[in-house]
């Protein structure tokens, strides 16, 4: 698809020299561009042609710019195409498990290594041409992240139910030669990817370091819709505790070896094992928050560093989160001393079953059945990962709205970090743009 230009900001380098929503972007500097990738990497230089198709005519623009800055160019797509879908049939694909009737964008499976170089998004490479490979050795696209799940090809092939997925190693090794940075991420299934499985992958993936600085194993999420499904069973406490076992066993040799543990284990397998979570000097820098890796850790250090922020006479409040954070909730409320003015309510997930117990999944429909009748203060907060941000929409389509008219009270969506959680207790909310006056 053609780069098109969307906007042009105003005062920057493109408005000078005269580039307009509307034009094709052609080359920068002779090099074709494809997509935002080669606007990043070839525009960002001090002086650059920009070759522009304005009414079927070639216009040669001229710009002066900051080294590393932007010129100024917003594409008509973010970027510059269609976002690449994915074509695995996983074993474990949270997707699949889905129930009909959701928005349509939450069964949009991407796997495009533009996103995973953008916004973080995770990839298995199984979609990735010759070329688009040597394209991100060239480019540099780093860092990313790869949903790796298994080094061995048959096994790998088996988990993403796509032969390629034999190929990714082998991918991964190029990547790390050409000095590209890859997070990655293990989803673990009791009796397919643990134990010798995990063993392997974990001295395969040590070999590339140090371009694979962190791995997060993470358990298997499984909905009650699973009908027509590969058959996979949940961590129980003991096999969730040898799979954390097994997991510091390798991160204590490699701390040592390399300074880095690498593979840390989230949150969910050791609430699944009932183990405390690790101290804060285990997670090193958080290399994996978005995989909940540290985040129960982080929050709970960064609300007793904030807690003095919160006023005497704040405004009672009551907590609705998933069933995994509750408990560290209350406990942190006790030891502040905000006991009789607040309280903390886990709601059971009936929308995609019981084994679901993270907050990002409750449902709208949910919170309104399990919270009628309770005691719920003036105010509900609830973790800002239950909606979208600036429509204040659960993933049943449940708006905030409806949920505030039937509990009766104004519901805020937090932040849900200790600075975040703080603020909200003391009435300072920075989570509700859906919010407007009527």
């Amino acid at each position: 698809m053609p780069a098109i230009i969307s906007s042009v900001d105003a005062g920057s380098p493109a408005q000078r020299a005269h580039i307009q929503p509307g034009d094709i972007l052609v080359s920068i500097n002779g090099h074709p561009v494809e997509d935002v990738l080669d606007y990043q990497y070839y525009g960002y230089e001090p002086h650059c042609v920009f070759e522009i198709r304005r009414e079927g005519k070639i216009h040669l623009c001229r710009l002066k710019n900051r080294e590393g800055r932007d010129p100024g160019l917003n594409l008509q797509d973010y970027l510059g195409d269609k976002p690449r879908g994915c074509s695995n049939h996983c074993v474990f694909c949270f997707v699949d498990q889905l129930p009909r009737g959701l928005r349509r964008t939450l069964y949009f499976k991407d796997d495009d290594a533009r996103l995973s170089f953008l916004q973080g998004n995770y990839i298995t490479m199984t979609n990735l041409s010759e070329r688009e490979i040597q394209r991100m050795c060239q480019l540099r696209i780093s860092p990313i992240n790869v949903s790796v799940h298994a080094t061995d090809p048959e096994l790998r092939a088996k988990l993403l139910g796509n032969p390629r997925g034999a190929e990714g190693y082998a991918i991964m090794q190029r990547l790390a030669a050409a000095g590209i940075v890859m997070n990655c991420q293990i989803v673990c299934c009791p009796g397919l990817n643990d134990g010798e499985a995990l063993k392997r992958s974990m001295e395969d993936l040590e070999a590339l370091w140090p371009q694979v600085p962190s791995v997060s194993i993470v358990p298997v999420g499984l909905t009650k819709h699973r009908e027509r499904l590969y058959p996979l069973k949940p961590f129980d406490r003991e096999s969730a505790r040898e799979c954390i076992r097994l997991v510091d066993e390798y991160g204590e040799k490699y701390k040592k070896k390399h300074g880095s543990r690498i593979f840390m284990c989230s949150d969910e397998l050791y609430l699944k094992a009932e183990l405390p979570i690790p101290p804060e000097e285990y997670y090193e820098d958080y290399p994996q928050l978005e995989n909940g890796v540290g985040l129960m850790r982080l929050l709970e250090v960064e609300f007793k560093a904030a807690q003095d922020s919160i006023p005497a006479d704040f405004e009672p409040f009551s907590v609705v989160t998933g069933v995994s954070a509750a408990p560290l909730l209350r406990r942190l409320f006790h030891e502040a001393g905000l006991d009789g003015k607040c309280a903390v309510y886990s709601v059971v997930n009936d929308f995609f079953g019981h084994t679901i117990d993270v907050a990002g999944l409750v449902t709208g429909q949910d919170i309104m059945k399990q919270m009628a009748g309770r005691e719920l203060f003036g105010r509900v907060l609830i973790p800002s990962v239950m909606v979208r941000q600036h429509e204040g929409d659960f993933l049943d389509d449940v708006t905030i709205r409806e949920v505030e008219e039937a509990l009766g009270v104004p519901v805020h969506p937090v932040r849900m970090d200790g600075r975040g959680l703080a603020d909200a207790i003391a009435g300072r909310y920075s989570e509700n743009p859906w919010r407007r006056e009527d």
